[in-house]
């Protein structure tokens, strides 16, 4: 399974779009989300055998989504990732609500260099 395909299916239940780089729908609450960084985590006999993949998670609301930030983490927590960091931002031109968070994911699944 893709990262891209893991991440919208383990935040499918929350019941709100969930889109790769940007979102071009009419729903005020929605989650975006990408990969940032990609590397090589654990090595053996000089071959990559686990690489890490940090992801952000964006979630974007024209009103609180305390609730949909507690959702994203436990989901996303329960499949493995593992939280860095957060903030929150408003972006003023769009008056949207905006939380950043940082994860990573640990991948055995796909070396095979």
């Amino acid at each position: 399974m893709s990262l891209n395909k893991l991440i919208i299916d383990t935040l499918k239940p929350i019941g709100i779009p969930v889109a790769l780089l940007t979102y071009t729908g009419t729903a005020t609450t929605y989650i975006t989300f990408f990969q940032y960084n990609e590397m090589g985590v654990v090595f053996a006999e000089d071959s990559e055998q686990e690489t890490r993949h940090s992801i952000q998670i964006d979630v974007w609301s024209k009103g609180n989504y305390v609730d949909v930030v507690k959702q994203v983490k436990k989901l996303l927590k329960e499949q493995g990732f593992s939280r860095v960091t957060a903030h929150e931002l408003y972006e003023d031109d769009t008056k949207i609500f905006h939380k950043v968070m940082q994860f990573y994911y640990d991948d055995q699944s796909e070396i095979n260099l």
